[in-house]
């Protein structure tokens, strides 16, 4: 019987835009934007959660908020744990600043407790994370430079540093959960198209025994490979780890005109994926097709695919992440938040 799959969207921003005035429209009318995305046909939401940010946004209060909504209108609950006080991604994983003079050991102890209090939090409200990702895109490791491991760090002590603040992670959680809870644990990089980054990644994992259940790929074609590579690269991966694979964050253009005069991160048309043309069916098809591409996993061990903030449309200035918002033609909502026909490729 085939697993049920997940079709996510990371709505991290959502609580911010709605603060600052932004909303959503359906066929010209106002609604809850969670109820626009599970009646196109998204089942699970995405949150990602900072230590400490020097803004009122993505905290565990917030994320209480966020997710009791979620839990509420019926959709599965992924949380994301960066250990950041800010965003962490393959060119930066910056270090906590309650964290920065703790020795290894105490850093170890600190990851632990913020995950399980974090997670005891959530699961006394009602509101238990159906899975949760220890770091994110963690190519090159976490909480640096402890947990770092590209370039010089690229050594055999600081991969077991690496491996020991994720188990520790991972403890946390299960410190948490009851017999009966189950909460699969996710590893994320960001190598959706590169087999041999995956590997190299997945493989020291695996020599440290590091126990977890899903692998987790970014994969935004203009930095990640084509169609192809990444179905080569799910390809081996089932097979070589035999566990579950997300695509995890993923995204396509709608428009190449900017709403203002700021630039986007996606603004060249070299960047198109060739046949998948920057407008609401170009889009609508990429992401129909990498649906098909995930699905086609051997063992079906593709279960589902996240788009990446598909609601951070330009409803204010200034963000919380110090910049004018560069992804507003990736979105599936236009820039005045009504929702695109393209949102609709993720009904069945």
């Amino acid at each position: 019987m085939r697993k049920s799959f997940l079709k996510g969207a990371d709505i991290s921003f959502v609580d911010e835009i709605e603060t600052e005035g932004g909303s959503f429209f359906e066929n010209g009318r106002k609604r809850d934007v969670l109820d626009i995305l599970r009646d196109s046909g998204i089942n699970s939401a995405r949150l990602r959660i900072w230590n400490a940010p020097s803004f009122d946004y993505c905290n565990v209060e917030k994320t209480k908020k966020m997710a009791k909504r979620i839990k509420d209108k019926g959709l599965h609950f992924l949380l994301d744990f960066h250990y950041s006080d800010y965003w962490a991604d393959p060119g930066k994983q910056h270090m906590p600043k309650a964290w920065e003079k703790l020795t290894f050991p105490e850093l170890v102890d600190a990851v632990r407790d913020f995950t399980r209090d974090t997670i005891a939090e959530l699961k006394r409200q009602g509101t238990l994370p159906d899975m949760v990702q220890i770091g994110n895109e963690i190519t090159n490791g976490m909480i640096w430079g402890e947990g770092r491991v590209d370039g010089d760090w690229d050594t055999d002590e600081q991969w077991r540093k690496l491996g020991d603040l994720i188990e520790a992670g991972i403890r946390g959680l299960n410190e948490a959960l009851e017999q009966e809870d189950k909460v699969p644990v996710m590893i994320h990089i960001d190598r959706g198209g590169d087999n041999a980054g995956s590997r190299k990644f997945y493989d020291r994992l695996a020599a440290m025994n590091v126990d977890y259940d899903i692998i987790g790929l970014s994969y935004y074609s203009w930095w990640h490979g084509t169609l192809e590579e990444l179905t080569d690269n799910l390809s081996d991966l089932a097979n070589r780890y035999g566990k579950d694979i997300v695509v995890v964050e993923a995204a396509y253009p709608w428009t190449m005109t900017p709403p203002d005069d700021q630039p986007l991160i996606f603004n060249t048309e070299e960047w198109l994926y060739p046949g998948y043309p920057a407008n609401t069916e170009g889009q609508s098809a990429w992401l129909s097709k990498l649906m098909d591409v995930i699905r086609a996993t051997p063992g079906d061990r593709g279960i589902g695919v996240y788009y990446w903030e598909p609601c951070w449309i330009p409803s204010k200035p200034q963000w919380s992440v110090g910049h004018e918002n560069n992804w507003s033609n990736l979105t599936l909502f236009d820039y005045a938040g009504n929702k695109l026909p393209s949102l609709d490729a993720f009904k069945d």
